[in-house]
């Protein structure tokens, strides 16, 4: 749906306009929830020509108004389509001619402002396409965006896919058709009665001839399925769950295909805007870029009016270039250019945001790179960590409630409540439009309150999921129930933050672990609250297992908050325990490779295999146990009466064990390998052991889990983390190269055996390998040695070579 204003010139007034309203006429949906749209423009006293391909009843018959015209034009053919689901990816692309984004274009030449309305763009849909093409048909995609970006700014409906060509957006709730008969009514036609609980199933464009089955529905519920026809009907019993469902794989296909197209740097034919979206006025809508700053004319001008609390900025040129902007806010506050029409949404919010004459604290946490350790951490393993050089920098400020700039809907929103001035929480996040999240959110501190009391994580949690479009501030916000309930602190004070974060999303570098730590930083330092880093590490972890619901262990937030630069930190996650920083040899190099995967550590499939490993910890316990039991002379072929007093105590502990860790391989496989069962239902494992004992997880009973390879790749993987920074400090060698990557080699295989792997990341480490035994690989720049998938999307690689620079290359 696309809406372009138009001046009539003549006998329009300063409230009439008229609107060209440019509808795609692929399928119904769009044209009907059009109809809504123009018919309050029309109530509202405008002239709307709608321009489109769909029939005209679709209008007509909802709308009676001599204001309403219609032009018919086949504005594009969307996608060539069997049914719904199969799309001729190719056809596609060969008729696509004149689509609905030239209308923006066409706007911008005509000196005319246009707006879109969508919750999908054709640059996103065709972008996957264009993988089967070929690269001649890449320039369709890239001309496609660059349509949309003279658009005024997007008006986001739910469900939306990434749309980074909008350079504004508004996200608005769902816009659907208004109801022409009552509840009652329809029931009544349908023959249903009102004690029946209905789910209707509603896709067009299918084939008849579906057959439902009862067990696919719970009990006493009736199912309706549309399609073209109405199809069948039935009454469930049973509830089933489909875990790799068609949608599930086609979603992934699309975002694979779209993240290999919009990498900056990937092709040399992408447009430098679509990648960083900067607006005319040459501001990026994104973090602030930074190039390595030798000498000290950039820091002086960005340091000299903020002083220096704790640590040396000098290092990172993003922290001056983030204290740059800010001064650039102000700036353009006070000479009012934030009035510019093409200014950015969240750079208007951003420049509002702060009392310029009170104090600012500013706070800096880079993202990590997951040498070795991993998923091992809730377990209790050593990990291997390097902080990495993006970072997610937050500035923070505390006023009083009367001083405070309040935004004009929380204004309102406290007039309309009879508030007078009540401390109040404004977040503004940079790169919004990137992401496909709601650059703002604010809400009254008192809602962190139910009465006396502070409200529980998990009200917090439900709270923050209201809106999937802000859902990204419990990052943020989360921090301040977490000082409040583990600390006691009270927030009397309004506050402001800026958020603007460099770490990649999704992509397995602990994107939100730096947030987390960069906002509870700048909010402990702006009220005068002095955390160790270790433990600012372990709130911010709450704030993600309890507030997010990311059941992470805690090594992303401690390599974060506690980290060194070009070294690893070495730690033992029981719960956090720093064994010391491990210097990176000279002759050996890490790096992390983008597989365009992208990943969430609050996905199913990272929680089921924690569960696994949990459940696989509480078998091994009671193993040990009825191995000391005397009830059992016998267990597993090992007699207790021929034990000897080292092998009692052994049992003992391992009857007791707190971390998976903690037991070696050799006594796991001597001993309980073979009493774990591959997989276990949720039920039956509840029934025999009652719980596993992870507060951060809740088991499914109708869910089967993965018990063997969880549980083991924890006891490997330690023994794998000490062995690796063993060979970090050897004597350089050949050898000591082979060995570190295979032990890389290692992990991956046996990460990727919980299930955790990916397509993607395995045709990497096959392509290291190839290199690695290939005869060029023994030229005299280096080769490759490992490689490992880690963080969910990453591969950790070794090189060598003949001069003094081989190395450790970590890809993702």
């Amino acid at each position: 749906m696309r809406i372009k204003e138009e001046n009539d010139g003549v006998s329009a007034s300063r409230n009439h306009l008229v609107f060209a309203y440019y509808v795609t006429g692929h399928g119904f949906g769009h044209a009907t929830r059009v109809v809504e749209v123009v018919r309050h423009l029309i109530l509202a006293g405008h002239d709307v020509h709608v321009v489109t391909g769909a029939p005209d009843f679709v209008f007509t018959s909802e709308i009676q108004s001599s204001r309403l015209f219609i032009r018919k034009v086949l504005l594009d053919c969307g996608a060539v389509q069997a049914d719904a689901l199969t799309v001729d990816r190719l056809a596609s692309l060969e008729k696509v001619s004149d689509v609905v984004p030239v209308a923006c274009r066409a706007a911008a030449d005509a000196g005319i402002r246009s707006v879109c309305v969508t919750n999908f763009s054709w640059d996103f849909i065709y972008a996957e396409y264009v993988m089967a093409a070929g690269s001649h048909h890449r320039s369709i995609v890239w001309q496609i965006a660059e349509d949309y970006s003279h658009c005024e700014f997007l008006i986001r409906l739910p469900g939306y896919c990434p749309m980074p060509a909008f350079r504004d957006v508004i996200d608005v709730p769902l816009v659907v058709r208004r109801l022409h008969r009552s509840r009652k009514e329809v029931r009544k036609e349908l023959g249903i009665g009102d004690d029946v609980k209905l789910v209707i199933l509603n896709f067009g464009g299918q084939p008849g001839g579906w057959k439902l089955k009862e067990e696919y529905l719970p009990s006493s519920w009736l199912c309706l399925v549309a399609a073209q026809i109405l199809q069948e009907t039935a009454i469930g019993k049973n509830y089933t769950s489909d875990k790799l469902s068609g949608a599930r794989r086609l979603r992934d296909a699309i975002v694979l295909g779209y993240q290999l197209q919009r990498v900056p740097g990937r092709d040399i034919c992408i447009p430098d805007w679509y990648a960083s979206a900067e607006n005319e006025l040459g501001i990026s809508s994104g973090p602030p870029t930074y190039e390595k700053v030798e000498n000290s004319s950039l820091m002086n001008s960005s340091t000299e009016d903020f002083e220096i609390l704790h640590g040396d900025p000098q290092g990172f040129p993003d922290t001056m270039c983030f204290l740059k902007s800010l001064a650039e806010l102000d700036a353009a506050y006070e000479s009012e250019k934030i009035a510019e029409k093409r200014q950015i949404r969240e750079r208007k919010a951003a420049a509002g945001l702060f009392n310029w004459e009170e104090e600012i604290f500013v706070a800096r946490a880079p993202g990590r790179l997951d040498v070795m350790g991993g998923i091992a951490d809730y377990s209790g393993s050593l990990v291997l960590q390097m902080p990495i050089r993006e970072a997610c920098h937050v500035a923070v400020q505390r006023n009083h409630p009367s001083k405070h700039r309040l935004w004009k809907h929380a204004l309102a929103r406290q007039q309309a409540q009879g508030q007078g001035s009540t401390p109040v929480l404004e977040i503004v996040s940079y790169g919004s439009e990137l992401s496909n999240r709601g650059p703002t959110f604010d809400m009254e501190l008192s809602d962190f309150w139910d009465g006396e009391h502070l409200i529980s994580y998990e009200k917090a949690k439900n709270y923050f999921a209201r809106d999937p479009s802000q859902k990204w501030a419990a990052y943020v916000a989360g921090a301040i129930l977490v000082l409040m309930t583990e600390l006691g602190v009270r927030f009397e004070e309004s506050i402001s933050m800026l958020v603007s974060s460099a770490v990649p999303e999704g992509k397995g570098v602990s994107s939100s672990a730096s947030v987390e730590v960069a906002s509870m930083s700048a909010i402990a330092a702006a009220h005068g609250l002095s955390i160790s880093p270790r433990d600012l590490a372990l709130l911010c972890q709450k704030v993600e297992n309890h507030i997010v619901g990311a059941p992470c262990g805690v090594m992303d937030q401690m390599t974060s908050a506690c980290g060194e630069v070009n070294k690893l930190l070495a730690m033992v996650c029981q719960p956090a325990e720093i064994v010391g920083l491990v210097e990176i040899p000279s002759h050996i190099r890490v790096w992390g490779i983008d597989s365009g995967i992208r990943h969430s550590v609050g996905g199913a499939d990272y929680g089921s295999v924690r569960i696994g490993a949990f459940m696989g910890l509480k078998m091994i316990k009671s193993v040990a146990c009825s191995m000391l039991s005397r009830s059992l002379p016998s267990a597993n072929g090992v007699n207790l009466d021929e034990l000897e007093d080292d092998g009692v105590e052994l049992l003992e502990a391992e009857a007791s064990l707190d971390y998976l860790c903690n037991l070696s391989p050799h006594r796991y496989e001597a001993l309980y390998a073979k009493m774990l069962p591959e997989s276990m239902l949720g039920e039956m494992f509840l029934e025999k052991y009652a719980d596993h004992n992870d507060a951060v997880t809740v088991i499914d009973h109708k869910q089967y889990y993965g018990v063997t390879a969880p549980a083991k790749h924890p006891i490997y993987e330690n023994f794998r983390v000490k062995a690796f920074k063993a060979l970090l400090t050897s004597t350089s060698s050949d050898e000591q190269l082979t060995a570190l990557g295979e032990l890389l080699y290692q992990c991956h295989y046996s990460y990727s055996a919980c299930g955790l792997g990916s397509d993607g990341t395995d045709r990497l480490v096959k392509l290291v390998q190839e290199m690695q035994h290939s005869k060029l690989s023994k030229r005299e720049d280096g080769t490759l040695y490992g490689a490992k998938i880690t963080g969910g999307v990453l591969e950790n690689q070794v090189g060598s070579s003949i001069d003094d620079n081989p190395g450790v290359l970590t890809e993702h």
